[in-house]
C-alpha cells in the first residue's frame, strides 16, 4: 500500500512561501545598501549586521543552501567581473606586492591560524587546523573594493588589492582542500599534497586561456542579444563546475579565462550587444553582492544552535584568537614587505615604468588593513563534510573572523585613509586625458576639414565627445554645451508627441514601441555624456 502523498496544494504553498521569504531578503538587502549610502558606510558591513539582526527575528528563514553551490553562485559571476577588468599591465607593474600576498600572505594565515588552534585546542588534527587556516586566510574582494572605490584612493593600493583578490582565494582553497583530503587520509605532509598541488595551478593555468578562447568563437557567432547575454553567464558557471570536477582550482581557471576574453572580446563583440550586456552584469553582479553579504549575517543563527550550550565560551575564546591572529599576521607581513620595499627603493631608486605612487608606510597601513573576510571564507566553512573534526568550532570561527573583521576593519579603513590623505597624481585621468587627445588627432588627420560636409559634421561630432578643457578648446565647449541642451529638448519634444499618439490611438504600442527604443539610443548617444559628465563606470564590459 502505498504511503499517502501531501496534497499538490501544500507543495505549492511551501515553494510560495519560500519565494516570499527570498524576496523580502532583496528587499531588506537593497533597504540596508541604501542606508548605507545615505550614511557613508561600506554596504558589505551594513549587510551583514542587518542580517545579522534579522536573524534573530522571529519567522525569519535562515538560508540552507548547498554550499558548492554558494561558491559557484556566489563567487563565479563576481569573480569573473572582477577578472575582467583587471588591468594586466598594472598587475605586471605590482606583481611583488600581490604575489606577496597571495602566496605568503595566505600561507603565513593559514600557519599561524592552524598553530593557533591546535594551541588551544589540543585535540584537533593538524590537517583540520590547517583547513581552518585556508578557510579564514584570503581577504573578500567586495568588500574592500566596496571601501576604498567611492574615495578613490591611488591606483596602486586598488591595483594590488584587485589583484590580490582575483587569485588569494585559489591559493587558499587548494590549500583547503588538500587539507580536508588528508582529513579523510588521516595524514597531511607537503610530500604527499605538492604534486597535487602544483598539477592543479598549471592545469588551471592552462585550461583557463583554452576555455576563453573557445567560448569567444562561440559567442562570435551569436548576434542575438538575449541569447549572448544568457550564454555568458552560462559559460561561466560552466567554466568554474568543470574546473571543479576535474580537479582543477575554479578560482584560478575563471580568473585565466576572463582574462583571456578580456583581451579578444573588445574588438569582437559589438556595441549593440556591449550595451545592454554591460547593464545585464552590473545589475546581476549588485544583486548577488548584497544577498551574499545578508547571507552571511543570517547564518549566525544556525551556527549557534549547531552548538553545545558548554562548548560556546571555550569555541568562541578560539574564534577570538583566530580573528585577531589573521588581522595580525596580514599587518606584520605586508608591513615587513613594505619595509624592505622602502629600504631598497632608499638604496638604488625608485623608477616604475610609469608614474605611481611610491610605497610608503601609509600606503602599507592601508593595505595592510583592508582584509576583510567575505563569502568564500563561510561557503568553504559550509563545504566540510558532516563527519569533520570540529565542524561547528570551523563554523563558528569563521563566522566570527568574516563578521568580525567586516567591523573592526570595513568601519574604519575608510577613516584610515582619509586621515592619511595619500595622493597619486590621478595618474588614469592623466591616461584618459592623453588618449582622448591621441584618438581626436588621429579622427581629424583621417577626415581633413572642408573634404565634405559630411566629414565636417563627423569632425565637429568627435571634438565635442573627446573634447578637453583647456582654454583652447573653449568655443568647441561653448558648442558642445548648446548643442546638447538642444538635443535633449529635441529628444523631450519627440518623446512628448509620440506619448500622445500612442495615448490619442493614432499609434498603436508595437510602433510606439520601436520609435521608444530609437529615442532612448539617440539619448544614450548625447555628445554631453562622452565630452565632460562625470558617469559612473560599469564593470564588466564584456
Amino acid at each position: 500500500m502505498h504511503p499517502r502523498q501531501p496534497p499538490r496544494d501544500s507543495y505549492l504553498h511551501l515553494h510560495m512561501h519560500q519565494l516570499e521569504q527570498i524576496l523580502a531578503l532583496f528587499v531588506a538587502a537593497m533597504l540596508l545598501a541604501a542606508a548605507a549610502r545615505r550614511v557613508g558606510a561600506p554596504y558589505p558591513v551594513f549587510l551583514a549586521i542587518g542580517g545579522a539582526l534579522l536573524a534573530f527575528v522571529p519567522g525569519m528563514p535562515s538560508p540552507a543552501l548547498p554550499p558548492e553551490v554558494v561558491l559557484a553562485v556566489f563567487v563565479a559571476p563576481v569573480l569573473l567581473d572582477a577578472a575582467f577588468d583587471a588591468s594586466l599591465r598594472d598587475l605586471r607593474d605590482n606583481w611583488a606586492p600581490v604575489a606577496g600576498l597571495v602566496l605568503f600572505g595566505v600561507g603565513l594565515t593559514t600557519a599561524a591560524v592552524a598553530v593557533v588552534a591546535h594551541a588551544l585546542v589540543p585535540g584537533m588534527p593538524w590537517a583540520a587546523a590547517i583547513a581552518l587556516g585556508a578557510i579564514v586566510a584570503p581577504p573578500d574582494a567586495v568588500a574592500a573594493t566596496a571601501v576604498l572605490r567611492p574615495l578613490r584612493p591611488p591606483q596602486r593600493i586598488l591595483t594590488i588589492l584587485e589583484g590580490e583578490s582575483l587569485l588569494n582565494d585559489a591559493s587558499a582553497l587548494l590549500i583547503y582542500r588538500l587539507a580536508v583530503g588528508a582529513v579523510a587520509a588521516g595524514s597531511f605532509s607537503v610530500q604527499s599534497v605538492g604534486p597535487a598541488f602544483l598539477l592543479a595551478v598549471l592545469g588551471s593555468l592552462i585550461a583557463g586561456p583554452l576555455l576563453g578562447w573557445l567560448t569567444q568563437r562561440l559567442m562570435n557567432r551569436v548576434q542575438h542579444i538575449p541569447s549572448a547575454i544568457i550564454l555568458q553567464f552560462v559559460s561561466t558557471f560552466t567554466v568554474w563546475l568543470v574546473a571543479e570536477r576535474v580537479g582543477l582550482s575554479g578560482v584560478l581557471t575563471t580568473v585565466c579565462y576572463a582574462m583571456t576574453l578580456a583581451r579578444t572580446a573588445p574588438s569582437q563583440i559589438p556595441a549593440r550587444i556591449r550595451i545592454p550586456t554591460n547593464a545585464v552584469w552590473a545589475t546581476v553582479i549588485f544583486a548577488l553582492n548584497i544577498f551574499a553579504f545578508i547571507f552571511i549575517g543570517l547564518q549566525i543563527r544556525p551556527t549557534f544552535a549547531g552548538l553545545e550550550a558548554a562548548d560556546r565560551d571555550r569555541y568562541l575564546l578560539v574564534a577570538a584568537a583566530v580573528l585577531v591572529t589573521v588581522i595580525v599576521v596580514r599587518l606584520a607581513w605586508h608591513m615587513s614587505f613594505n619595509t624592505a620595499m622602502r629600504l631598497r627603493h632608499r638604496r638604488v631608486g625608485f623608477h616604475p615604468p610609469r608614474p605611481m605612487l611610491r610605497p610608503t608606510v601609509g600606503s602599507g597601513m592601508v593595505i595592510s588593513w583592508a582584509g576583510m573576510r567575505g563569502i568564500v571564507t563561510l561557503a568553504a566553512a559550509m563545504a566540510l563534510p558532516a563527519g569533520f573534526p570540529f565542524r561547528d568550532l570551523i563554523l563558528l570561527t569563521a563566522f566570527a573572523v568574516v563578521l568580525g573583521t567586516l567591523l573592526l576593519q570595513g568601519l574604519t579603513l575608510k577613516l584610515l585613509l582619509r586621515r592619511l590623505d595619500l595622493r597619486d597624481g590621478d595618474p588614469v585621468g592623466n591616461e584618459v586625458h592623453a588618449a582622448r587627445a591621441r584618438v581626436l588627432d588621429v579622427v581629424l588627420s583621417t577626415l581633413p576639414a572642408g573634404a565634405s560636409s559630411a566629414g565636417d559634421v563627423v569632425r565637429k561630432d568627435f571634438k565635442i565627445r573627446f573634447l578637453d578643457t583647456d582654454a583652447a578648446l573653449a568655443p568647441v565647449l561653448s558648442f558642445a554645451s548648446a548643442h546638447a541642451t538642444a538635443y535633449r529638448q529635441a529628444l523631450r519634444s519627440a518623446r512628448a508627441v509620440l506619448m500622445k499618439m500612442r495615448d490619442s490611438g493614432e499609434i498603436g504600442d508595437d510602433a510606439f514601441h520601436t520609435l521608444e527604443n530609437e529615442l532612448d539610443w539617440m539619448e544614450v548617444s548625447d555628445p554631453l555624456r562622452g565630452a565632460n559628465a562625470e558617469e559612473t563606470s560599469i564593470h564588466g564590459q564584456r
